[in-house]
């Protein structure tokens, strides 16, 4: 028997939305918000709405922000009540509750079982990750879920590990952080409607960005990373550069496409500062490249310059930006 939270989906079929599109410059962002991005697409909501929490994206010493939709945005945008899923008699019959009731679960899961990492980590690197569940079948050993920027489904063993089906208890084992979706209220707004609330969760977030520019608070730091990764080799430079330059760049990236949907639906004139975050998006799109190489090849290569570059779209875009919200009120 086959319980489902939605309708069931084809994954055969299934188109995701035009933010993970092969034309984009960065197709994958990171787990969560690139989860909800389908998860709101595969019910037709726009999920362009939700993304203003980028703006007060911030250098945190050590990463930069892994940004996420706040669930008072979702709640407001589109009726959605995201709750934490106590998963205490296990995550599959936990998880089989919830769909039952209509609810998608959230859980963060081992990339080492989902197929669609096929080529990174699966069956190769225990990496955690956050998936939505949104079908399980148990006779089957069948599930479908949303992960990065599709929907896909896994069978058989990787069933039976990712739900740790037939493992004898283990006292040290802790499960993993889950939520479920709660639907029963939700709201279908037009884009203009949604536009009118996202322009007020803009304001929000833009009272939250950093009091400083924290790409010249990252440049020093980044510059002795680079130096540091040279000798540590790819493998860290990757996770380095998805803990960094791969949030700071897809993040303002999401930003730029927002203010202009934003736009689009007469709540004001973001054409400047939309620009100079892509700008932020294109120029740490060439730092990846050139640190990559750096790295690789282990020769001396003066950055400086492009996290100069992006120091400046980073004040010129936050200054248009503020300047643009003042006018509109």
């Amino acid at each position: 028997m086959s319980l489902c939270a939605l309708p069931k989906i084809d994954v055969s079929s299934y188109q995701p939305h035009a933010l993970h599109g092969a034309e984009r410059a960065w197709a994958e962002t990171n787990c969560y918000i690139d989860v909800w991005v389908e998860v709101l697409h595969a019910q037709d909501l726009n999920p362009l709405a939700c993304l203003s929490m980028v703006f007060a994206n911030d250098f945190d010493g050590d990463q930069w922000t892994f940004y996420k939709p706040p669930h008072e945005d979702l709640f407001a945008l589109y009726g959605i009540d995201v709750q934490e899923l106590n998963v205490w008699r296990g995550l599959l019959p936990n998880a089989c509750e919830q769909l039952r009731r209509g609810r998608l679960v959230l859980t963060e899961s081992d990339s080492f079982y989902l197929p669609d990492t096929s080529g990174t980590d699966y069956r190769s690197n225990h990496v955690k990750t956050t998936i939505a569940i949104q079908e399980i079948d148990i006779d089957a050993q069948r599930m479908g879920y949303f992960h990065n920027s599709s929907y896909h489904e896994l069978h058989g063993e990787d069933f039976v590990e990712t739900f740790r089906i037939g493992k004898p208890y283990d006292p040290t084992f802790m499960p993993l952080f889950a939520e479920f979706v709660r639907l029963d209220r939700l709201q279908r707004r037009d884009d203009a409607a949604l536009a009118k609330i996202a322009l007020s969760l803009l304001h929000k977030h833009i009272a939250r960005r950093p009091e400083h520019n924290p790409v010249t608070a990252f440049a020093p730091v980044f510059l002795s990373d680079v130096e540091n990764l040279k000798e540590q080799g790819m493998a860290a430079y990757h996770a380095y550069a998805f803990a960094t330059l791969r949030q700071l760049g897809a993040g303002f990236s999401l930003g730029a496409q927002y203010l202009r949907w934003l736009e689009q639906h007469g709540q004001g004139d973001f054409r400047i500062a939309a620009q100079e975050f892509d700008s932020i998006s294109d120029t740490t799109k060439t730092l990846l490249l050139k640190t990559a190489r750096a790295v690789m090849g282990k020769k001396a290569v003066d950055l400086s310059p492009l996290t100069q570059q992006l120091a400046h779209h980073w004040t010129q875009g936050m200054t248009a930006l503020t300047h643009s919200l003042k006018k509109v009120g």
